[in-house]
């Protein structure tokens, strides 16, 4: 069985992008620059309205993963995708981006691929419609015991906890991770999401996990708490390594009682999406090929920085000619 550096389990969300005016928003019902959650009808509509569309397998995770891909590591990626156009699709790209994409298509599966339909105003306003569909179906059966039991680093995303059977799926594959002698670790995914499943979270991180990735809002909603400090204190007694970014203030780890700040450096974003993901896709890099915490996080930043200063969740550059100019490789 191969011997995988980085997994990553998560939503396999295909995102399709296409230019939309407002007067064409206001015709369909979308909410200018939010996230809305839609049903499958829904979906289908506005998918057949997208004029030049721009498909990119997405997901929080397995943007990581793939930014982690792209800087060499061995990883794959656990996610449920239908055996349609779209599954087929993603499935190919994540191969083709070097990652693992270790679940085939499910043929005659129960719902379509999931999609996000993002429409792009001029003004530079992103508006998305994200249709879940088949990935928030992932089950234990879906995530294979050697392929978790060979994994050096395994990440979890946070969004699936909204059913039950990914929160077993989390487990299985955290105690196999540990069972062969790897790390588990999750990624918080926003604090509506902590809001919904607080209790399960927090005996998650401390009974099953060795690390979490989160940023400010994340951290404090895990103690429903305004106070940072005290919730980055709370979070540091039941978990052994928490990582907290805070955007322009910078990144701090908290490891075994040991305290670290790395600062940015201030840019102004093209689109900040995907700057956690990739952040998390260098911090989990540099985990995986033996750096101390500190050099963890500035390959974190850099990862960061290169993703916000141009449309899309992926890096475009190279990141490994890019992390050498640095002096980090």
């Amino acid at each position: 069985m191969k011997t995988y550096q980085l997994v990553g389990i998560g939503n396999a969300v295909v995102d399709v992008i296409s230019q939309a005016d407002d007067s064409f928003l206001e015709l369909m019902g979308i909410e200018k620059g939010i996230m809305q959650l839609i049903e499958k009808d829904r979906g289908e509509v506005l998918y057949g309205a997208m004029e030049g569309r721009v498909q990119t397998p997405g997901g929080s995770v397995a943007n990581t993963i793939a930014g982690a891909g792209a800087l060499g590591l061995e990883s794959a990626f656990i996610g449920r995708v239908h055996d349609d156009a779209l599954g087929r699709f993603y499935a190919d790209a994540m191969n083709e981006d070097g990652v693992d994409f270790v679940n085939p298509p499910v043929p005659g599966g129960e719902l379509p691929t999931s999609r996000s339909m993002i429409f792009v105003s001029p003004d530079g306003e992103r508006s998305m419609n994200t249709y879940l569909g088949i990935s928030s179906e992932l089950s234990s059966k879906d995530v294979a015991s050697d392929v978790a039991g060979s994994s050096q680093i395994m990440f979890l995303e946070g969004y699936l906890f909204d059913k039950e059977k990914g929160k077993a799926a989390f487990l299985e594959a955290a105690r196999d991770c540990h069972k062969g002698g790897g790390k588990t670790g999750i990624a918080i995914s926003d604090p509506f999401c902590v809001e919904r499943h607080r209790t399960d979270f927090l005996l998650l991180i401390e009974n099953e996990l060795d690390f979490v990735i989160g940023n400010e809002a994340e951290i404090k909603s895990l103690f429903e708490t305004d106070d940072l400090e005290a919730a980055l204190a709370k979070t540091a007694e039941i978990c052994p390594l928490v990582v907290c970014t805070r955007s322009g203030d910078g990144v701090t780890v908290l490891h075994d009682g040991q305290r670290t700040d790395v600062p940015v450096e201030k840019v102004v974003p093209v689109d900040a999406t995907g700057a956690g993901d990739q952040f998390a896709a260098g911090f989990l890099y540099g985990m995986a090929t033996g750096r101390d915490y500190e050099t963890c996080a500035r390959i974190g930043n850099v990862c960061a920085r290169e993703v916000i200063s141009h449309i899309g969740p992926r890096p475009e550059a190279n990141m490994i000619e890019l992390l050498t100019v640095e002096g980090l490789l």
